[in-house]
């Protein structure tokens, strides 16, 4: 098993924090070798922000550490869509925040397009969690990493006055049916 998973949004959208969740669980939790990058821009909101990472079940996939063609992508803000579309596989699970304009997509994308932000502001009162309801999602629709890894991995990661609404907002992700 070799999956290739891509995360890009905004400065202050918790892309990064969300890559640290995925990849800690995945490693520590779950078992799976994992590799990968993050980068984002100097400002600290509205810059933009990405997550690379590769998920293999044996280190010899591990060839290189950042994605090519991304199997699972998540996209906060439509700028990073049309930026990093071209890292996007043509069979790919793409998820969507559609709290914001959304670009054309490529047809053989199986796409989801759930409001995270919208939902977040209204569902729990801040648009921050807007990326925990989107990994759980992610993790509902793909089954990539098991459901107690993630949350396992949010208490160890998260700010301890984070994690109560973050396991709220991933709960919630875990819920969504679209």
């Amino acid at each position: 098993m070799r999956k290739e998973f891509l995360a890009a949004g905004r400065g202050g959208q918790g892309i990064l924090i969300l890559g640290h969740v995925l990849g800690l669980a995945a490693a520590k939790y779950t078992g799976l070798y994992v590799t990968g990058t993050e980068s984002y821009d100097a400002e600290t909101r509205g810059g933009d922000s990405r997550v690379d990472l590769i998920f293999t079940d044996s280190q010899d996939e591990l060839d290189y550490f950042k994605v090519r063609s991304a199997d699972i992508a998540l996209f906060m803000y439509s700028d990073q869509l049309l930026k990093y579309r071209r890292l996007v596989g043509n069979e790919a699970i793409v998820f969507i925040d559609s709290s914001f304009h959304i670009p054309e997509l490529r047809s053989s994308w199986q796409v989801y397009r759930v409001p995270y932000t919208d939902m977040a502001e209204e569902k729990l009162g801040t648009h921050v969690v807007a990326n925990m309801i989107a990994l759980g999602h992610i993790i509902r629709k793909t089954g990539l990493i098991d459901r107690e890894a993630v949350i396992s991995s949010i208490k160890e990661v998260v700010r301890k006055r984070w994690v109560s609404v973050d396991l709220k907002a991933f709960e919630l992700g875990m819920e969504l049916d679209p």
